[in-house]
């Protein structure tokens, strides 16, 4: 009983993985996104997250031709113990992503520049755990957007947001409302600068859906949000019977980015 159990995850597994490289191959233009999260405790750990994502990880992605990186943290930070990081890189195909990493690997530039954080030993490591989140980019939004904000970095806020949803047919319905639904058009005609919207395909919480908005300053962001649940298009969305109950829970995380980000 436990080897056909067994069996029957992994061919619905693999069945997954083929579904959604041919999703992939009908829409060539949707970017994926690997999103990692650090998880820091304190100031030396910071430092040497610094240091290899500045020195060694960005150049060597630049060198790959992706020079769209964005490394952000929690405004938070300094007063929570779980401190957190954020590294934000797309790329066209899922097997770009490997070849890149793999490439990146062999980079004796980016294994020099990067030896402190590579080379750490156990008993003073650059951070407490790190996890990945794969992103697939919504068909509204097939590519990252660039945000064009004026302010300084230390006063810009990145609003990432994860919706998570009941089951897998009612992510899908959420989706859709983002989509055909009309969600993403709202958001980009009260010009709330997002720099993507996505489903995450793998990670730690699913199903969900991520995005990332951005704005000048808190004041900016409380505004935009307000005029978004005072809008009659959002107010006749969010009313629809078929877009009822499609999300279980929010979580909202602000950010900076740090000096050396791309965007």
């Amino acid at each position: 009983m436990k080897r056909k159990q067994f069996t029957i995850i992994a061919c619905l597994a693999f069945f997954m993985l083929v579904s959604s490289l041919g999703i992939a191959q009908r829409n060539p233009d949707r970017e994926y996104y690997k999103l990692t999260v650090y998880h820091f405790k304190d100031a030396e750990q910071e430092q040497l997250l610094d240091a290899y994502l500045e020195h060694a990880l960005l150049p060597a992605l630049h060198r790959q031709k992706i020079s769209d990186v964005g490394v952000f943290k929690g405004l938070s930070n300094d007063t929570v113990a779980d401190k957190l990081l954020y590294v934000f890189m797309p790329f066209k195909s899922l097997k770009d992503m490997k070849s890149i990493e793999e490439d990146i690997g062999n980079d004796k530039a980016y294994q020099a520049a990067g030896s402190s954080y590579i080379n750490a030993s156990f008993d003073k490591p650059p951070y407490k755990r790190m996890e990945t989140i794969i992103l697939y980019a919504f068909p509204l939004a097939p590519k990252m957007q660039i945000p064009q904000l004026k302010a300084p970095a230390a006063e810009r806020v990145y609003e990432l947001r994860s919706y998570e949803s009941a089951t897998e047919k009612v992510f899908a319905n959420k989706v859709k409302m983002f989509n055909e639904g009309g969600e993403v058009p709202l958001f980009k005609r009260l010009n709330f600068n997002a720099v993507f919207y996505s489903e995450v395909i793998a990670g730690t919480k699913m199903p969900n859906l991520m995005y990332m908005t951005t704005f000048e300053n808190m004041q900016e962001r409380d505004e935009h949000w307000k005029a978004f649940v005072a809008d009659e298009e959002w107010k006749k969305l969010s009313a629809m019977p078929e877009y009822q109950n499609n999300v279980q829970h929010i979580d909202i995380t602000f950010l900076r980015p740090t000096k050396y980000s791309d965007f």
